[in-house]
Protein backbone atom coordinates (compact mmCIF):
# COMPACT_ATOMS: atom_id res chain seq x y z
CA UNK A 1 0.00 0.00 0.00
CA UNK A 2 2.58 2.38 0.78
CA UNK A 3 4.78 1.71 -1.99
CA UNK A 4 1.51 2.60 -4.30
CA UNK A 5 0.90 5.80 -2.32
CA UNK A 6 4.82 6.78 -3.46
CA UNK A 7 4.68 5.49 -6.85
CA UNK A 8 1.90 7.86 -7.81
CA UNK A 9 2.61 10.99 -6.29
CA UNK A 10 6.29 11.06 -6.08
CA UNK A 11 6.21 12.09 -9.82
CA UNK A 12 3.36 14.80 -9.19
CA UNK A 13 5.58 16.26 -6.68
CA UNK A 14 8.79 16.01 -8.80
CA UNK A 15 6.90 17.57 -11.67
CA UNK A 16 5.55 20.32 -9.51
CA UNK A 17 9.11 21.23 -8.08
CA UNK A 18 9.82 21.21 -11.82
CA UNK A 19 7.34 23.73 -12.65
CA UNK A 20 8.10 26.02 -9.53
CA UNK A 21 11.83 25.97 -10.66
CA UNK A 22 11.20 26.81 -13.96
CA UNK A 23 8.39 29.59 -13.07
CA UNK A 24 11.25 30.79 -10.61
CA UNK A 25 13.53 31.48 -13.28
CA UNK A 26 11.58 33.07 -15.79
CA UNK A 27 10.70 35.26 -12.90
CA UNK A 28 14.28 35.70 -12.63
CA UNK A 29 15.56 36.45 -15.73
CA UNK A 30 12.44 38.74 -16.76
CA UNK A 31 13.53 40.32 -13.83
CA UNK A 32 16.93 40.98 -14.39
CA UNK A 33 16.54 41.58 -18.32
CA UNK A 34 14.23 44.73 -17.35
CA UNK A 35 16.29 45.83 -14.66
CA UNK A 36 19.65 46.19 -16.56
CA UNK A 37 17.69 48.01 -19.61
CA UNK A 38 16.30 50.33 -16.89
CA UNK A 39 19.67 50.74 -15.56
CA UNK A 40 21.10 51.06 -18.88
CA UNK A 41 18.37 53.89 -19.67
CA UNK A 42 18.85 55.85 -16.51
CA UNK A 43 22.51 55.54 -15.87
CA UNK A 44 23.18 58.87 -17.23
CA UNK A 45 19.82 61.05 -15.76
CA UNK A 46 20.45 62.99 -12.81
CA UNK A 47 16.43 64.52 -12.28
CA UNK A 48 14.26 62.16 -10.19
CA UNK A 49 11.06 62.66 -12.45
CA UNK A 50 12.51 61.48 -15.43
CA UNK A 51 12.28 57.57 -14.62
CA UNK A 52 9.30 58.10 -13.85
CA UNK A 53 7.93 59.27 -16.84
CA UNK A 54 9.83 57.28 -18.83
CA UNK A 55 8.89 54.08 -17.12
CA UNK A 56 5.53 54.72 -18.12
CA UNK A 57 5.94 55.36 -21.46
CA UNK A 58 8.51 52.72 -21.96
CA UNK A 59 6.21 50.15 -20.24
CA UNK A 60 3.12 50.85 -22.85
CA UNK A 61 5.65 50.86 -25.73
CA UNK A 62 6.95 47.72 -25.19
CA UNK A 63 4.14 46.07 -23.81
CA UNK A 64 1.33 46.55 -26.82
CA UNK A 65 3.88 44.63 -29.58
CA UNK A 66 4.94 41.80 -26.85
CA UNK A 67 1.81 39.40 -28.01
CA UNK A 68 0.17 39.35 -24.36
CA UNK A 69 -2.78 41.80 -25.66
CA UNK A 70 -3.17 40.41 -29.65
CA UNK A 71 -1.40 37.69 -31.43
CA UNK A 72 2.19 38.26 -32.96
CA UNK A 73 1.06 36.98 -36.01
CA UNK A 74 -1.73 39.07 -36.99
CA UNK A 75 0.67 42.14 -36.51
CA UNK A 76 1.74 43.82 -39.91
CA UNK A 77 5.79 43.29 -40.61
CA UNK A 78 7.39 46.14 -38.71
CA UNK A 79 5.29 45.87 -35.71
CA UNK A 80 6.49 41.98 -35.64
CA UNK A 81 10.48 43.28 -36.12
CA UNK A 82 9.68 45.15 -32.74
CA UNK A 83 8.73 41.98 -31.13
CA UNK A 84 10.81 40.49 -32.25
CA UNK A 85 13.88 42.46 -30.49
CA UNK A 86 11.63 43.02 -27.85
CA UNK A 87 12.14 41.27 -24.28
CA UNK A 88 8.60 41.60 -23.55
CA UNK A 89 8.06 39.46 -25.77
CA UNK A 90 9.74 36.55 -24.46
CA UNK A 91 8.82 37.03 -21.26
CA UNK A 92 5.16 36.84 -22.24
CA UNK A 93 5.80 33.98 -24.97
CA UNK A 94 7.38 32.04 -21.58
CA UNK A 95 5.05 32.56 -19.27
CA UNK A 96 2.12 31.49 -21.66
CA UNK A 97 4.11 28.11 -22.00
CA UNK A 98 4.81 27.77 -18.45
CA UNK A 99 1.21 28.88 -17.01
CA UNK A 100 -1.28 28.15 -19.54
CA UNK A 101 0.46 25.13 -21.50
CA UNK A 102 2.39 23.74 -18.74
CA UNK A 103 5.34 23.39 -21.11
CA UNK A 104 8.63 21.77 -20.57
CA UNK A 105 11.99 23.45 -20.11
CA UNK A 106 12.45 22.79 -23.98
CA UNK A 107 9.61 25.20 -25.04
CA UNK A 108 10.81 27.80 -22.71
CA UNK A 109 14.54 27.43 -23.10
CA UNK A 110 14.57 30.12 -26.08
CA UNK A 111 13.00 32.45 -24.18
CA UNK A 112 15.58 32.32 -20.70
CA UNK A 113 18.43 32.41 -23.19
CA UNK A 114 16.91 35.46 -25.22
CA UNK A 115 16.59 37.27 -21.82
CA UNK A 116 19.63 36.31 -20.26
CA UNK A 117 21.58 37.58 -23.70
CA UNK A 118 19.75 40.44 -23.62
CA UNK A 119 20.56 41.33 -20.02
CA UNK A 120 24.28 40.88 -20.17
CA UNK A 121 24.63 42.63 -22.96
CA UNK A 122 22.58 45.38 -21.38
CA UNK A 123 24.27 45.53 -18.44
CA UNK A 124 27.58 45.16 -20.22
CA UNK A 125 27.10 48.73 -22.19
CA UNK A 126 25.43 50.13 -18.89
CA UNK A 127 28.34 49.70 -16.31
CA UNK A 128 31.00 51.77 -18.44
CA UNK A 129 29.04 54.39 -18.26
CA UNK A 130 27.75 54.26 -14.85
CA UNK A 131 29.17 57.67 -13.16
CA UNK A 132 31.90 56.35 -10.32
CA UNK A 133 31.36 59.68 -8.19
CA UNK A 134 29.55 60.10 -4.96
Amino acid sequence: MESNYFARYVPLLIHACAALGMAVGMIVLTSLAFNTMMFLLMVRIEDPLVPRAMFGILNTLLFFPSGSIYPIQAFPAWLRAIAKADPFTYAVHGFKALLLKEASLTAIWPDMLYLSIFAFVTLSIATPLFKRTL
